[in-house]
């Protein structure tokens, strides 16, 4: 019997997606792709029928079976799209997914979140994600794009906190846990990669950049730094790892968040 796995990697033509379709084929999978382009599936994650797309022929392209999928496809722009790539263009496609990924021996499911995800979130927009109104989601969006450029970022946090809450809150229900899915997600810091060059072309930019994410641990990281870890998750290995944002970040989750992420459950007086 085959013990080759087939994946698919949403993202696949560039950065991260790029790195873990590559590493996935090199350690033998079966890779099935999706962007917008140079890819197995051509679909845009961005609109509902491009999911439906996206779903229906990847599906195909696996002939029917598929054992991971690992979402790598997002951007960072302050525009209210950002919002349907990150959040919707994840879970509706995972959820089309789903009933294909049960029937696999060692299904796994795994995204690219953010450590932004860390970053100020506006709420109203976390929570129209989180209550899977995009058009509400969409409309809330355009009160924070219409502004100056650090306003308008704050679509790109919520997206990717609202993505790692879903996780977390799906990951143990019937649907997902009960069907033998862990669902997790990896935070990556600063990746190298075209969506970043830009950002960190001059020096002030870079010092902007790492005030918000200090990396004390190698610095700015690879692709396959994110890569290794995504196809970890995404492996039979992880068996009882799910509603988990894994941050792959250089040390900028507990540069942050300092050493004490537990007592929030102790009584009070033990504070």
């Amino acid at each position: 019997m085959s013990t080759q796995r087939t994946v698919v990697i949403t993202g696949s033509a560039s950065g991260i997606g790029a790195a873990t379709a590559q590493l996935a084929r090199e350690q033998g999978d079966r890779v099935i792709g999706v962007d917008l382009r140079d890819a197995d599936v051509i679909a845009d994650l961005s609109t509902p029928e491009g999911r439906t797309q996206a779903a229906e022929q990847a599906v195909a392209a696996a002939d029917g079976r598929i054992d991971a999928v690992i979402a790598c496809a997002g951007i960072a722009a302050p525009i209210p799209k950002t919002l349907s790539i990150n959040y919707f263009g994840v879970v509706e496609l995972l959820q089309a997914l789903r009933p294909t990924l049960a029937e696999s021996a060692a299904p796994r499911v795994v995204a690219v979140s953010s450590m932004a995800s860390l970053q100020p979130a506006p709420a109203e927009l976390v929570e129209a994600l989180l209550a899977g109104d995009e058009a509400l989601a969409l409309e809330r969006a355009e009160a924070y794009t219409s502004q100056d450029q650090q306003t308008a970022y704050a679509v790109y946090p919520a997206s990717k906190r609202a993505l790692s809450r879903w996780l977390r809150r799906a990951s143990v229900t019937d649907e997902w846990a009960g069907a033998g899915i862990p669902l997790n997600a990896v935070a990556p810091g600063t990746v190298l990669t075209p969506m970043t060059k830009e950002l960190l072309a001059t020096e002030e930019s870079r010092a902007f950049v790492d005030q918000s994410v200090p990396m004390p641990l190698n610095y700015h990281q690879p692709p396959e730094s994110v890569a290794t870890l995504l196809l970890f998750l995404a492996s039979p290995a992880t068996t009882h790892t799910t509603g988990q944002t894994v941050y792959c970040d250089g040390g900028a989750d507990a540069v942050l968040r300092g050493d004490d992420i537990w007592s929030w459950n102790d009584p009070q007086s033990q504070r």
